[in-house]
């Protein structure tokens, strides 16, 4: 069958939507994925979708991007709006994990918030503690996370593991722990909505 829609994503939800469309057997779509630790630069985020968009248009009735604005500050939208390709709403793509209305209570009710998915619990050293320099230097933490007062682990599968993860991670980070479960329901009807009814 062809593929109709190109999805480009972002690395941290590649899983997530992989298995999603695996299980509802949305076969016109094909999935891209971008490196995870272009969160880490947002500013090259917009040149990378960019770049995937010029290398597979030709081969695709639709392309939709998987990310939010993420840190680029406008500029994956004003990139976005030259091929009239959209993305997904909001400004963060953990919305995309939570939907619209429950990620707002949550940054309604502590702005302040770090969130982790299963992702980043599970590769949180190698994205946030490497990554950001933390490991050689410790001295940068509160230009990093001083302003944060709490971690929020947005879980998708139910693993003691990850959540013990988190809790380390909240330690680490010395923020507050909270544990919210999500499941894959929001990012399945987030995929339907934005995504899977561009089938023809």
């Amino acid at each position: 069958m062809k593929k109709t829609v190109l999805l480009i994503a972002c690395g941290a939800l590649a899983k997530e939507i992989v298995q999603i469309n695996r299980q509802n057997g949305w076969e016109h779509i094909r999935v891209q994925c971008l490196p995870a630790d272009l969160h880490n630069r947002p500013e090259k985020i917009p040149a990378a979708v960019k770049a995937e968009i010029e290398k597979y248009r030709s081969e695709f009735e639709s392309i939709f991007v998987a990310y939010a604005d993420c840190g680029s500050g406008g500029m994956l939208d004003k990139m976005l709006a030259e091929y009239g390709v959209e993305r997904l709403p909001g400004a963060h793509c953990y919305e995309f994990y939570t939907g619209a209305k429950a990620f707002a209570e949550l940054a309604d009710e502590e702005p302040g918030t770090f969130y982790l998915t299963d992702f980043l619990a599970r590769h949180f050293d190698r994205l946030v503690k490497v990554g950001l320099g933390l490991d050689k230097h410790p001295e940068l933490m509160p230009a990093y996370f001083g302003n944060y007062r709490r971690l929020v682990y947005l879980s998708q599968s139910p693993s003691p593991e990850l959540v013990a993860d988190a809790k380390a991670h909240a330690e680490f980070l010395g923020l507050e722990y909270i544990h919210k479960h999500t499941g894959l329901d929001p990012v399945t009807e987030n995929m339907r909505e934005q995504v899977v009814l561009w089938r023809n």
